[in-house]
């Protein structure tokens, strides 16, 4: 495998978590550095193929893992049978934290999650705060009806300040979403479709430029088969979506037992920024901070790197701080 920036640490692997082969990412520089699991967005949109565009300065801080989950990426290619549900996503989860404390000699992992992956993420942090040094949430999901919700609202909002009348019938005609609970069969995803193009045009939602997917193919680890793992993801995570339908952060307790960061952009109107900043407020934790990175959408790390490596450092050093305080 090509390591162009000739690091220390430079590496993937199968490793045998819960009973099936799955697919690690190591980047890094060096063995002391905190050790990064990075759970990516989806569910089933692995994001490994992309560090490229982002990563290459976080790995001066941290060790950073990708972890291709169960229904994802190279770890659906090579176990296309072996589908998802939550239950199996936290097991999983688990597992790969107890491997990479013993690899790299840790006793917790930084947890970094970017929208599927922060649901993931604040729900393991709950049952398993010992192993998390601390938790960042990218693009942080509080629920998923109040997502669509917000963000319909938004768009809404904006098509009618350009009197723009074409954009207006198209999202009228749609009719009621997403209505009292999102449930991800076909008439929702047509109309979520619809929603996610309007937003594209205003520069509220995901934009997928020509960029992102020269990164992909650039990708020392890319394979044609990535590109028929993520033709197969709807399917492939048909049963964590039915969880995801329910999921509501405002639910649950709001005092966690890890520090807790978020990091938003301040134009996602996919993961709403203003929910996440709502729902931050109330929250108890050993250290809290948030971040609005202006200018940055749904991928806030590959629309404003540099700013969310700042974000990262200030973390990091707090976080250093933090743990050298709590030794004494």
């Amino acid at each position: 495998m090509r390591n162009k920036n000739n690091r220390l640490i430079c590496t993937f692997e199968y490793v045998r978590i819960n009973g099936i082969d799955q697919f690690l990412y190591h980047l890094g520089t060096s063995f002391d550095n905190p050790v990064m699991l990075f759970l990516h967005g989806g569910p089933g949109s692995a994001e490994s193929l992309f560090t490229g565009l982002f990563q290459d300065r976080w790995e001066e801080i941290y060790t950073v893992v990708h972890w291709d989950q169960r229904g994802a990426g190279k770890t659906l290619t090579k176990n296309p049978d072996k589908l998802p549900t939550i239950e199996l996503m936290l097991q999983d989860l688990f597992e790969v934290i107890q491997y990479l404390k013993k690899k790299y000699n840790k006793k917790k992992i930084v947890i970094f999650g970017h929208f599927w992956g922060s649901v993931l993420g604040s729900v393991f942090i709950r049952k398993h705060p010992e192993d998390v040094e601390y938790y960042i949430g990218a693009g942080q999901v509080i629920g998923m009806v109040e997502n669509e919700q917000v963000g319909y609202n938004k768009v809404k909002e904006m098509i009618e300040e350009a009197d723009d009348k074409k954009s207006l019938k198209k999202l009228e005609s749609i009719g009621e979403y997403p209505g009292s609970k999102t449930v991800f069969d076909k008439e929702f995803l047509r109309k979520c479709n619809v929603v996610r193009k309007l937003q594209g045009k205003y520069k509220l939602g995901m934009e997928i430029g020509i960029d992102i997917w020269i990164a992909a193919f650039k990708s020392p680890i890319f394979k044609f088969s990535d590109i028929i793992a993520f033709m197969k993801i709807f399917k492939a995570n048909s049963k964590v979506h039915s969880f995801l339908e329910g999921f509501n952060l405002r639910r649950e307790s709001k005092e966690y037992k890890v520090p807790v960061y978020y990091i938003l952009g301040g134009r996602d109107w996919q993961a709403p920024h203003v929910i996440a900043e709502d729902y931050f407020k109330d929250i108890k934790a050993p250290n809290k901070d948030i971040f609005i990175i202006p200018n940055a959408g749904h991928f806030l790390m590959m629309d404003q790197p540099d700013l969310v490596f700042d974000v990262l450092s200030a973390i990091n050093k707090k976080e250093s701080v933090y743990q050298q305080v709590s030794v004494i």
